[in-house]
């Protein structure tokens, strides 16, 4: 028998199907839950809102914006929801909810409308249009946020016990979706559900999970040293909350894709600030603290994660199997614009973060390993990735393993983007 839905997850099965329905249930959670007047509601439709919803609703004077996040099993995870008044007191910028439900299966934060944009449109932007301008300040405003990151990381930055991490919500994102909830048995969770006896079509090859976890990974003429399986298999090992405690805690919003930043923007300037922050927390394991982001705003694009049509129309991509071994090949690579974001990521939070680490004696020696994992889950667990189920087509899908494989695997020799990145944070390798 199946479990019975949340409230929100009913609302956003709704959504999907029969939206006049979900605005009726919205509605009435919406009045129920804060006691307030709810008109012209509406519910938006964006391609980043992968386990959320978001939309808005006039009240009795003011116009709101609301989202909640919704994950699977919430009512048997424990850890705190939407602790935007932490990432406040640790002075870093986040747009302050009017309203917030907290409770596991009933939450959701109610803000005043605001006519900015996120940064994941502007960014998203960017990616066609090949403004240098737009793009120095897009740079400049991520460098600053990332500024502050530092900042509070470093001021924050204490030793934690394993169950201080252990509770801290972050893991929903991670390690949770690798085993079963109830159980803690692996696999479980998305991983089970996505892909495990699973079938994955790909332009040139069809393949079993069996074939695909065990082939042996070329990329783009690349040899990899792990395969699909090993990715997995090491994330269950370096994401287990149990082993993320000896790098220190720290004071986090951990889910800063950019469609939970605003950009604002001013006397040619611009500025970001967060919002949404489910999963933020204290004693944040400090190699996660900013893993996601460095994922999702970066390697997710341009287009093939959240635009998988747009990356089929624009990008090439082949697999071929033979005798065990997997070669992926495509065209697909950062825009310049993303390149600017993962050199400002490295140079303004990574390198001087894992340096501070290192003094402080809580850069452990798998750190690498550690993010690889957290990379390559980001994508592999926040949505299937198989072709021709749910969103993805088999170019799309080629290209998310490809990216996965090339974030969570090093190379047997010679370097690519992401090895130039590691290298370039690495505090051993610094003159």
């Amino acid at each position: 028998m199946s479990e019975p839905q949340s409230r929100t997850a009913r609302i956003r099965e709704l959504a999907k199907s029969d939206e006049a329905a979900a605005l009726v249930e919205l509605r009435l959670f919406l009045i129920e839950t804060f006691d307030i007047e709810v008109h012209d509601l509406q519910i938006n439709h964006d391609q980043y809102s992968l386990n959320s919803l978001n939309g808005f609703f006039r009240g009795s004077k003011d116009r709101f914006f609301f989202k909640f996040h919704q994950e699977e099993g919430e009512e048997e995870m424990s850890g705190e929801y939407y602790r935007a008044d932490l990432i406040a007191k640790a002075n870093l910028p986040i747009d302050l909810p009017v309203l917030t439900s907290v409770q596991p299966g009933e939450q959701i934060l109610v803000y005043r409308r605001r006519d900015d944009r996120r940064f994941s449109d502007v960014l998203r932007d960017l990616d066609d249009e090949h403004d240098e301008k737009g793009a120095a300040i897009a740079d400049l405003a991520e460098r600053q946020l990332n500024e502050k990151i530092l900042t509070v990381a470093k001021n924050s930055l204490h030793p934690v016990t394993r169950d201080q991490v252990a509770n801290e919500p972050i893991h929903r994102l991670f390690y949770e979706r690798l085993i079963d909830i109830k159980t803690r048995e692996a696999p479980g969770g998305r991983f089970k559900k996505f892909y495990i006896d699973q079938t994955f079509a790909f332009p040139g090859a069809t393949l079993s999970w069996a074939e695909l976890a065990d082939a042996k990974l070329v990329l783009n003429g690349q040899a990899m040293m792990s395969t699909i399986g090993d990715i997995f298999d090491h994330a269950l090992e370096n994401l287990h909350p149990a082993h993320l405690a000896n790098a220190g805690g720290v004071v986090a919003h951990g889910d800063a894709h950019n469609a939970n930043v605003w950009f604002e923007t001013g006397d040619g300037e611009a500025k970001l600030s967060y919002f949404d922050p489910a999963f933020a927390g204290e004693h944040f394991p400090s190699l996660l603290a900013e893993a996601k982001a460095t994922f999702h705003n970066i390697f997710a694009h341009p287009f093939w994660l959240y635009d998988p049509q747009v990356a089929a129309d624009r990008f090439k991509a082949r697999v071929s199997y033979e005798k065990g071994v997997l070669a992926i090949d495509t065209d697909w690579a950062l825009t310049a614009v993303r390149e600017r974001l993962l050199h400002a990521k490295a140079e303004a939070f990574w390198q001087p973060f894992l340096m501070h680490l290192k003094s402080r004696d809580l850069l452990p020696e798998n750190w690498e390993a550690t993010l690889r994992s957290a990379l390559a889950m980001s994508p592999a667990l926040v949505m299937n990735l198989r072709g021709n189920v749910e969103r993805h087509n088999p170019i799309s899908s080629a290209i998310g393993f490809y990216v996965t494989a090339l974030v969570g695997s090093r190379p047997v020799c010679g370097d690519n983007v992401v090895t130039e990145f590691l290298t370039a944070i690495d505090p051993d390798k610094q003159i």
